[in-house]
């Protein structure tokens, strides 16, 4: 076996399609460092437990994955076209302004419907800890119509570079990801050396709240497969995983930051809408109440 070849691990059943990143020597014995084809999770093996895959299965699994991305992406298309986002008022206690406010809001409805109105999608900054994700996550942000700005930095970098690498881009949302996994065997889910990487994404996020502590004017997502939940909320993230320390998708982070991104500002993103807007779903994705980074406005440029 060879860098580049696509493997599963027989202890484990064959459950996760890798692919080999490196190999490395560890007592005298070639031990194969492995990446997850459409999972955020790193692992490592020897030779014995690894057995070569081959296309058709590597194409099933594509397959699979692509279909509900695909899925998803179709269903937010559809959602905006429909009018369906941030269109929720609150409710108004002021019972003397009720009539003059619904006659505004009609007003206003009329002037949407002919399309004067004109809205900015709350602006993302994508850090990951792998090339290969990165452009994927890229790409699907343009299909979604997001002005997203896609850095490259290792997992153990990305506490001291985040803070400048935030200055700079000036986002409304972070998303802080690359890989991570438990070690085997653990049983205690809450001491961070029992995880690959997601010490320093609770380093990360400890270093954006410490520049920004407001939940609603810096959003934060951190985490990747089967990573330190609590952990990474306690630090100060908006959203993170994993709750049930499952393995995340890779597409995961850009459609959590989809939904808040086209949430109207005037509303809180129901936490449950942005779950049911992942691949993986209620296991893999949790979080806080947020505010949504959507802002409409009007009129609309006759020259644009």
């Amino acid at each position: 076996m060879k860098i580049g070849d696509i493997v599963v691990r027989k202890s484990y059943g064959g459950d996760i399609t890798f692919k080999i990143m490196d190999v490395v020597i560890r007592d005298d014995k070639d031990v194969f460092l492995l990446k997850g084809i459409n999972l955020r999770i790193e692992a490592d093996s020897t030779s014995d437990d690894l057995q070569l895959v081959s296309e058709d299965v590597i194409y099933e699994s594509d397959r699979v994955f692509n279909k509900k991305v695909n899925a998803s992406i179709k269903k937010i298309l559809n959602n905006r076209v429909k009018g369906t986002r941030g269109d929720k008022s609150e409710a108004i206690d002021f019972k003397g302004k009720i009539k003059e406010l619904q006659s505004k809001k009609e007003k206003y409805k009329e002037y949407k419907n002919k399309n004067m109105t004109f809205g900015r999608p709350g602006k993302i900054l994508h850090v990951d800890g792998d090339a290969e994700y990165l452009e994927v996550c890229l790409k699907t942000y343009k299909q979604l119509s997001l002005d997203a700005v896609g850095r490259v930095i290792s997992e153990k970098d990305q506490p001291n570079e985040i803070v400048n690498l935030v200055k700079e881009v000036k986002p409304d949302i972070v998303v802080i990801t690359g890989h991570d996994g438990m070690v085997k065997g653990i049983t205690d889910y809450m001491n961070l050396d029992n995880y690959r990487n997601s010490k320093y994404f609770v380093e990360t996020v400890i270093a954006l709240r410490s520049y920004n502590s407001n939940y609603d004017d810096l959003v934060i997502f951190a985490g990747a497969c089967q990573s330190c939940y609590e952990a990474i909320l306690d630090a100060g993230a908006n959203f993170a995983s994993a709750p049930n320390r499952v393995l995340i998708h890779c597409l995961d982070p850009v459609l959590v930051s989809e939904k808040i991104a086209y949430t109207n500002i005037e509303n809180i993103v129901a936490i449950e809408d942005v779950i049911e807007n992942t691949i993986t779903g209620l296991a893999g994705i949790g979080g806080l109440q947020t505010r949504g980074k959507y802002r409409e406005g009007f009129p609309k440029s006759q020259y644009i």
